[in-house]
């Protein structure tokens, strides 16, 4: 399936057009005052030649700055910080082809105006930071090959007031592509799931809530099946007009949304109002152990049992609490199920846990129900 917008322009496209424009208009005009010039060089071939090595890096890099496969963003910031070191090279040869007359007349260094495109790639690639980087290479090749900070300070503060721009706009473009994308995932996802919701409606959802009424009617084992059917026909509705949590481009998921599906008539979900992103096989696993909890409470307490999941954000730390208001766990009794081959409680629920190097404890006791506390430091990378 391809989501809207798959095959949507990239919006740096514009500014890498714009900056292979304006490099190759510098070019031209870099290349006309050397030639123009061409006599009053200590070396005239040499001074070609850099013109030489200009276009041909000029050609080349456009060509790759212009592509678009899915690797184009990793090798265009690879390119872009190349590109600077080509560009500190062609300043380098200033006092190997210039005259000493042109270095005392504080002549353009070679590569003159041209030298600019290497921070403007720089900004685009890698934003304000990129864009602050490249223009502090470049000035301080242009203060080192001219040798007069006075005379270049004009010119160094073009070069980073176009770094700065340059990188700011390619940040904002950037974060607004991404929120578009995200809008039309999730426009995608409603229409998706608005689909689902009316054939679904039509049937599980109606065989579950006459399952329900039928179960409350007959009372005894039907009751308790009607129960549960109802539990899964407010589950279900639950999942289909708010949705399991999506993974992002990062591979994380919101641990809270992916919480309160199992919300129900008997269980109550409380979650911070923020969403909680953690690795997408973390919240699948603490989901799971949750749902086991909830799955013991109706086991042990009863399919009517009332039980209530809390998750708390403490200071990088995540804590989820089950709790109900049954019975509670007879001293040494969960031991006592291990022993006896019954590992539900100490592979489901611990183990997974312990998998995701977190701690999980049970407080329990006579006639004051049983609580399982769930804690985890959060990986917010």
């Amino acid at each position: 399936m391809t989501l809207p917008g798959a095959d949507v322009e990239h919006p740096l496209e514009p500014l890498w057009r714009g900056m292979l424009v304006y490099r190759a208009l510098t070019l031209v005009s870099s290349a006309i005052g050397v030639l123009l010039a061409l006599d009053a060089y200590a070396s005239r071939a040499g001074a070609v030649g850099v013109l030489v090595v200009m276009a041909a890096w000029t050609g080349g890099s456009g060509y790759v700055y212009l592509r678009r496969p899915a690797a184009a963003v990793e090798r265009r910031g690879r390119l872009a910080v190349l590109d600077v070191v080509v560009t500190v090279a062609v300043m380098a040869s200033t006092p190997l082809v210039q005259t000493s007359a042109q270095l005392a007349a504080d002549a353009p260094v070679m590569g003159s105006i041209w030298t600019s495109g290497a921070v403007l790639a720089c900004a685009i690639a890698f934003g304000v930071p990129g864009g602050i980087v490249g223009a502090a290479a470049v000035s301080a090749a242009l203060v080192g090959f001219q040798a007069e900070l006075a005379a270049e300070l004009p010119d160094i503060q073009l070069l980073t007031l176009a770094g700065l721009t340059i990188g700011f706009a390619s940040t904002v473009l950037r974060r607004s592509a991404e929120r578009v994308r995200r809008a039309v995932a999730f426009e995608a996802a409603m229409s998706e799931r608005e689909r689902l919701a009316r054939a679904v409606h039509d049937g599980v959802l109606q065989v579950l809530g006459y399952v329900r009424r039928r179960g409350a009617e007959l009372g005894g084992p039907a009751g308790e099946l009607g129960t549960l059917a109802g539990e899964q026909e407010v589950a279900l509705r639950t999942l289909l007009t708010t949705g399991s949590a999506p993974v992002d481009d990062r591979g994380r998921r919101d641990l809270a949304a992916a919480l309160r599906v199992l919300a129900s008539a008997r269980v109550t979900v409380s979650t911070p109002a923020h969403p909680l992103e953690l690795p997408a096989h973390t919240v699948d696993e603490l989901v799971a152990v949750v749902g086991a909890a909830l799955a013991n409470v109706a086991v042990h307490v009863g399919a009517d049992a009332r039980a209530w999941v809390l998750l708390e954000d403490v200071g990088g730390r995540v804590e989820i609490s089950v709790r109900d208001e049954g019975p509670g766990i007879a001293a040494g009794r969960l031991e006592a199920a291990e022993a006896e081959g019954r590992l539900g409680v100490a592979r489901s629920m611990r183990g997974r846990v312990q998998d995701l190097g977190g701690t999980i404890t049970c407080d329990t006791g006579p006639d004051r129900g049983t609580e399982w506390i769930i804690e985890l430091v959060e990986d917010r990378a």
